[in-house]
């Protein structure tokens, strides 16, 4: 095995080499633009759908209540690519390239698994399941037809998502930003030839959706397979291996706040089923689909810092660990902090983009700048978070994981609506209350664990 010195040397690698601040920037630029053309994707079908003559709104929120199970179905890949990469990273530090595509070759044997047994599942009982995620009469028809067709792609999401990952882990970030560009941009023009000029309606929306992610999968394969990737994806290495064990274990962070956060989407619209009804949860997917534009910048950020994280955690360059931290940090705090700002200025106007039905404005504008209001500080939990990943500590990631999701966020949005009389209000409290809370735990405990870690 040559050393980690003779790997960068051969290889070229400059996460061990280039200044912190200005590599960061080159890695999360593109991981930057490549998420936030992946949420507007989201948004733009969200509003195609909901210009669809005479079921629009209907339309938008039936596929709104499928939101849980895509992040669900998402949430495995990132079971295995976020655990599987920052492994490949640190090995990339300590100039093992061999055990590195291993890790790959695993990784890529558990996504297929994957993606065999969860359409099986979750097509079985797909009523059932959409019934107590918050659909009613109303919306089931056009949550059912989205869902059979999206769950028919698995294949091409776990792929393109859990793979993806592994190509910015070799500081390739402008790659990776490329493979989600290829499947947000062509879904984003499939869209309206299939929902307004075939009429396929909300079928269209999610075969523009499989399409798209297969592309996006089959540029990803092409690439890893390719002599330009570091970390090359070979035949032999596609098998469950030992290494597995650990790509769980460290992926399971990730893979909880993906998960945690479908089981969040279904209590939240089934109570404001509940508390409001369909008003209340078409407005909650339109505020989703805005904050998704918020975690543009925290999960391009910390896509893009990972690497660097774990390639100079396993080359011994602590100092350069702690950098990356403190400027992810301080640049999440103020990007949260400004968008968040926006929605508190203009919330009518981000309403009207995706509604003219004046219930589900008013309660957009009433209940967006409340349900946003602890983002900005909530960049520490992500800063933090990105840390223990990419220096391979499972334990802290899960629990900081648990912590905002099962612990706070789930407990206070079934409790809040019965307190004071809160009703469907006490469910939007309940995030911001559950961001300052977690944030501040995080940054306590990287403070306490970090001496240890880095050597300090």
């Amino acid at each position: 095995m040559a050393d980690a010195a003779e790997h960068e040397q051969r290889t070229g690698s400059p996460l061990g080499t280039a200044p912190v601040g200005r590599l960061a920037v080159s890695l999360a630029f593109p991981a930057i633009v490549a998420q936030a053309c992946n949420a507007l994707y989201t948004i733009i079908d969200r509003l195609f759908l909901a210009r669809i003559p005479g079921i629009g709104d209907l339309a938008m929120t039936g596929v709104g209540v499928c939101f849980p199970i895509i992040l669900a179905v998402s949430s495995f890949a990132a079971l295995i690519g976020s655990g599987g990469a920052p492994l490949a990273s640190i090995e990339l530090g300590r100039g093992d390239v061999d055990k590195a595509e291993r890790i790959l070759g695993t990784s890529v044997a558990a996504l297929v698994i994957m993606a065999i047994v969860l359409p099986a599942l979750l097509q079985a009982f797909r009523e059932p399941i959409l019934f107590a995620f918050g659909a009613s009469p109303d919306t089931i028809p056009y949550a059912t037809q989205f869902l059979s067709v999206y769950l028919s792609g698995t294949i091409f999401v776990q792929l393109a998502l859990g793979l993806n990952t592994f190509i910015t882990a070799q500081g390739k970030a402008r790659i990776a930003m490329v493979s989600t560009l290829i499947g947000a941009l062509l879904s984003v023009a499939l869209d309206p030839l299939f929902i307004f000029t075939l009429h396929m309606s909300v079928y269209g929306a999610a075969l523009a959706n499989v399409l798209a992610q297969a592309v996006s999968a089959a540029w990803v394969v092409m690439f890893l397979s390719s002599k330009r990737s570091v970390i090359r994806l070979r035949a032999r290495n596609i098998r469950v291996g030992r290494t597995l064990g650990s790509i769980l274990m460290l992926g399971v962070s990730p893979f909880i706040m993906q998960l945690t956060e479908c089981v969040i989407q279904v209590v939240f619209n089934s109570s404001l089923q509940r508390y409001g009804g369909d008003a209340y949860v078409g407005a909650m997917t339109i505020i989703t689909s805005l904050m998704q534009l918020v975690w543009v910048f925290s999960n391009g950020a910390t896509q893009g810092v990972q690497p660097i994280i774990g390639y100079n955690y396993g080359a011994g360059k602590f100092d350069r660990v702690r950098r990356a931290y403190r400027g992810t940090t301080v640049t999440l705090i103020i990007l949260n902090s400004l968008m968040v700002l926006t929605y508190a200025m203009f919330p009518f106007a981000f309403a009207g983009l995706f509604t003219s039905d004046q219930d589900i404005t008013d309660v957009v504008v009433r209940m967006l700048p409340l349900f946003s209001c602890g983002m900005g500080v909530f960049g520490v939990q992500s800063a933090t978070q990105c840390a223990f990943v990419g220096m391979g500590q499972a334990k802290p990631s899960l629990f900081l994981a648990i912590l905002r999701k099962i612990i706070l966020l789930v407990p206070l949005a079934l409790l809040l609506p019965h307190v004071a009389n809160l009703g469907a209000a006490g469910v939007f409290l309940a995030e911001p209350i559950s961001d300052v809370v977690s944030a501040i735990t995080a940054g306590i405990l990287f403070h306490r664990l970090s001496p240890k870690l880095l050597g300090e």
